[in-house]
């Protein structure tokens, strides 16, 4: 019981953030041209988020996995340390 709660926890992590994933890489890559109205340090919006705001969101991501992933395991006595 307590294995399938684990594997239940872990699926519903990475598909939330997998969703979050797809949102950033096309959603904002669809909505790049009503972006590019707004500037960001002197950028069109959708060029900025394009080049350099998904990457950070990238890495935020990653950081929040590995974050939650070690909550997950500790609390359902998987953990490696």
């Amino acid at each position: 019981m307590a294995e399938q709660r684990y594997w239940k926890a872990t699926r519903r992590l990475t598909f939330g953030l997998l969703l979050i994933w797809c949102f950033v890489t096309f959603g904002l890559s669809w909505f790049s041209s009503t972006l590019n109205d707004y500037e960001l340090f002197g950028f069109p919006a959708g060029f900025y988020m394009s080049a350099q705001g998904t990457l950070l969101v990238y890495l935020g991501l990653i950081w929040y996995y590995n974050r939650r992933m070690r909550q997950i395991d500790k609390e359902f006595g998987v953990a490696e340390d």
